[in-house]
């Protein structure tokens, strides 16, 4: 077999490198957030997200994304992160925050949103390096149970600035509206990353 062959896993006992691996998926709606926290941090240290129609109507309100740390919740004003927005009309701008209780996902309006996005998460199980995350998001408004015309693209990262174990995940929204849309989001560890 050629070498090339080899080098792609065709070959018994040569890792697969870069396989994405299942870990959980989660459907539903109707909650402001949503936890991953079986993510297999010591046999991953690259993770894989995707988020399908997650959003909510109608209220001013954030999305984005927390650490469990050995299984408690990261809550406090620690995250940091920049995002790029580009908006279908033209409008450009940059967000960015050192101070955020939040890895954030979205630009905050008045109007509802819906996103479909995906994200890698870095170093989650070692404990002597921070976290971190980079995503890319495209972002409808939502008007009256409508979708508007306003929509663009965000693409950003973020990070965790503490060395910690973090063993867990949660998506949510910051305001007191549910999740609106039914939601699928799945966890997927890359192999041998």
């Amino acid at each position: 077999m050629p070498l090339g062959a080899a080098r792609f896993g065709l070959l018994g006992g040569v890792a697969d490198l870069g396989k994405l691996e299942l870990i959980e998926t989660q459907t539903g709606s109707g909650v402001t957030s949503v936890d991953f926290t079986s993510i297999q941090e010591s046999t991953y240290n690259v993770h894989f997200m995707t988020l399908n129609n997650f959003g909510y109507y109608e209220q001013s309100q954030n999305m984005g994304f927390r650490f469990y740390e050995s299984g408690v919740l990261e809550t406090a004003g620690v995250y940091q992160y920049a995002f790029q927005a580009n908006e279908v009309g033209g409008t450009t701008g940059e967000i960015r925050l050192t101070t955020s209780n939040l890895i954030r996902l979205d630009q905050t309006g008045s109007q509802g949103m819906t996103l479909n996005s995906y994200a890698y998460f870095y170093n989650l199980g070692d404990s002597s390096k921070y976290s971190f995350a980079t995503y890319h998001s495209m972002v409808e408004r939502i008007s009256g149970g409508s979708y508007a015309t306003s929509t663009g693209t965000k693409f950003g990262s973020g990070v965790l600035p503490q060395t910690s174990t973090v063993d867990g995940i949660r998506v949510l929204t910051t305001g007191a509206n549910n999740l609106s849309e039914t939601y699928t989001i799945s966890l997927y560890g890359i192999a041998e990353s």
